[in-house]
């Protein structure tokens, strides 16, 4: 398996990274892929990335922090070519459920990442939460390009789903497919294609059902793995064998 998102330099996982680290080798985790979110969060991937050979990580500045963290497509470009184990752009996107007062911050710094993207042929990983129309608005605008996007613990509609599949998304469920209340939710990940598909932890938020309420960590992305080969009525093993082609595929 392969956990596609999380984030190793949050606590309580950076300071307990050996046994966190333990606990996804045993049960089968190959890769994890550790996201950036701020310039500060950075300095800890670099240092992670260099403490196993299943970690890699991400360079990019989430949408929360676009008006904090100004950044440009050249140090992007600069940072991720620094590094081989930085294998994607990101955490990156448009998220405008608390406030709009940061919007032009926020489609500023996306349009940034994108460039980087484009010049350098790989990834974004992409937020995008109440933000449907303008997400597909600024991916549209660069279409031509063939961008690589996954988007990164995706509860969008079925309508915005189609319409990031003629993009050529790939999308990544989380343990929110595993709660009760997500009914619509699997039923869009059943229609995803599972040529498409991803699944990620997030952690340490987001902990899928059995351990809902506790801090998350790469291990329990197993959890997310059963429900969704449940949803899309395949083995485990056929799930957990495309979910890990398809992470290989897209980032090379």
């Amino acid at each position: 398996m392969i956990d596609s998102h999380c984030h190793l330099d949050h606590e309580p996982l950076f300071n307990d990274l050996d046994n966190v680290l333990n606990r996804s080798k045993e049960v089968g985790i190959k890769k994890l892929l550790t996201i950036c979110t701020t310039f500060e969060s950075f300095i800890k991937i670099k240092q992670l990335v260099n403490k196993d050979d299943i970690i890699y990580g991400t360079y990019g500045i989430h949408p929360h922090e676009a008006k904090n963290d100004k950044v440009t497509s050249k140090l992007i470009i600069q940072e991720i070519k620094a590094n081989k184990k930085i294998i994607g752009i990101g955490e990156t996107g448009l998220d405008f459920y608390y406030n709009l007062s940061d919007k032009k911050y926020q489609i500023k710094s996306f349009e940034e990442h994108i460039k980087a993207s484009i010049e350098l042929k790989i990834p974004l990983i992409i937020h995008s939460r109440n933000a449907e129309n303008e997400m597909l608005e600024i991916l549209n605008e660069y279409k031509k390009y063939n961008l690589k996007i996954l988007m990164h613990c995706f509860t969008g509609s079925k309508k915005f789903a189609e319409s990031l599949l003629d993009l050529n998304a790939y999308f990544s469920a989380s343990g929110i497919i595993t709660f009760k209340n997500s009914s619509d939710l699997q039923e869009t990940f059943k229609s995803i294609p599972l040529e498409k598909t991803l699944i990620e932890t997030d952690s340490p938020y987001l902990a899928p059902v059995p351990n809902r309420g506790k801090k998350n960590e790469p291990s329990f992305v197993k959890y997310t793995a059963e429900k969704l080969a449940d949803i899309k009525q395949i083995p485990l093993s056929d799930l957990i064998k495309s979910t890990t082609s398809n992470f290989n595929r897209l980032f090379s």
